[in-house]
């Protein structure tokens, strides 16, 4: 029976997810002319590269140009939209569906780890609350429409890892391990971002006895240690191995060292250049595609890479308080999708958007919550948690932020306020029973 209300939970969940982010695709789709949608959405790097794959021309051609090849993003994404271009033609209405389509199945899917984990951290309620709650986020619903991006396939494996981190925290079979490694190499090689929370999920799973002094979870022994050591081992080599021949091509096609992606000095320049410094000799200069396309022609990849690099430091060392300021800036964007959200929030008329922001900054608020409430009920799966809000954003406070950014983790940000929720509830159920009590032992009922 148990089992039972668990599949209908979450079958239910992935449903209506379903139903609303193809409701907001369809609904959007009808406003703009097909041949719009055949060939903006894909404008940009993921949808160029994935057009040069599909010719036959490899993994190149970042801005539609014979500029080479490109280590810019990680090849999972393009390698999906080429396949995508190869069934249902290059810069066709029918490719844009098909590549949104794909966006809402990883989206919706999901609920279906976020419901496993809620219900092994923060029980039945939790569970299903979080999944609900992922299904009907808005930022959910939009963003597979909104991105031929690798951001809702991100989104359902951040939430995956969470998921595989917490049941391998007790398990010693050597083929789970093995597969773990293999989740988290096909993760880097679908958005690099995510590495940064590798080392803190492995760090945790290779601590069985502060685990166990810590929760619930059984204390093992010095022996039993080591073995969990060996297998955390075993899952870091295998995600290495996954990108170790991606890594090879790198070297094969630049002649340097790039493990996963090259383009991390251009986001940094990005967020840290002279448009941000009003006092600026050159003066506030915007940033263009066509200048930036046209400057990445001419030096090519890597030496675009090393200008973008020194331009970024060196404006970073010059002005440190400056880079506070816009630290401060990125962070409130990455929270609540924009550096000036209380300005946005009441000058807009679109109810979209005030529903973006709000629900973004309830979720950054019950993150929080969450994250209090596990470590007041002494939860051992309080640290795993708790690293994808804390650790994940760390990148984007420097480079520059955005709501698509975040959106990885923010399946993880639903369940931290659904645990919110429920445990805010389950203590004024508890005080609710305390008073029923302390008035019947007044009234001499008992």
């Amino acid at each position: 029976m148990k089992k039972t209300i668990q599949t209908l939970a979450t079958s239910l969940a992935f449903l209506v997810a379903m139903a609303a982010r193809i409701t907001f695709a369809w609904d959007q789709a009808r406003q703009i002319p097909p041949s719009v949608l055949a060939v903006v959405p894909f404008q940009q790097e993921t949808g160029n590269i994935a057009y040069s794959l599909a010719r036959g021309n490899g993994f190149s051609a970042l801005f539609r140009m014979d500029t080479g090849p490109t280590a810019w993003i990680a090849p999972v994404y393009p390698l999906l939209v080429a396949g995508i271009f190869k069934i249902f033609g290059s810069f066709t209405a029918r490719a844009f569906f098909a590549a949104v389509f794909l966006n809402i199945l990883f989206s919706s899917a999901a609920c279906v780890p976020i419901f496993f984990t809620g219900k092994r951290v923060g029980g039945l309620p939790a569970a299903s609350l979080a999944a609900w709650l992922w299904a009907l986020f808005p930022n959910a619903i939009m963003v597979p429409f909104a991105w031929i991006w690798d951001t809702s396939l991100s989104a359902l494996l951040a939430a995956t890892i969470l998921w595989a981190t917490l049941a391998l925290a007790e398990s010693d079979r050597v083929l789970q391990w093995f597969g773990y490694g293999a989740l988290w190499g096909f993760a880097l090689m679908t958005n690099p971002a995510l590495g940064a929370l590798l080392p803190f999920l492995l760090a945790w799973l290779a601590c069985p006895g502060r685990l166990a002094r810590r929760g619930k979870l059984p204390y093992r022994s010095p022996g039993e240690r080591h073995l969990r050591w060996n297998r955390v081992a075993l899952a870091a080599g295998i995600a290495i191995l996954c990108c170790v021949p991606w890594t090879i091509r790198n070297y094969a096609a630049f002649h340097r060292f790039i493990p996963l992606r090259s383009n991390l000095p251009f986001e940094l320049w990005l967020g840290n250049n002279d448009i941000f410094d009003e006092h600026a000799r050159n003066g506030r200069k915007l940033i263009t595609r066509t200048e930036e396309t046209r400057r990445y022609a001419q030096l090519g990849e890597t030496a675009y890479m090393r200008e973008k690099w020194q331009l970024a430091t060196s404006f970073m060392r010059s002005h440190p308080a400056l880079e506070l300021r816009l630290a401060g800036r990125k962070f409130t964007a990455c929270w609540t999708g924009l550096d000036s959200p209380l300005k946005t929030f009441r000058e807009t008329d679109s109810n979209l958007v005030r529903g973006i922001l709000l629900c973004s900054f309830l979720t950054a608020i019950g993150a929080v919550g969450g994250i209090v409430a596990l470590w007041r009920g002494r939860s051992a799966m309080t640290f795993p948690l708790a690293v994808f809000p804390v650790i994940y954003p760390c990148l984007y406070y420097v480079t520059h932020a955005d709501l698509r950014y975040r959106h990885p983790i923010d399946p993880v940000l639903c369940l931290l306020t659904a645990i919110a929720a429920a445990s805010t509830w389950g203590r004024a159920r508890t005080k609710e029973h305390a008073q029923a009590g302390d008035e019947l032992v007044g009234n001499g009922s008992l």
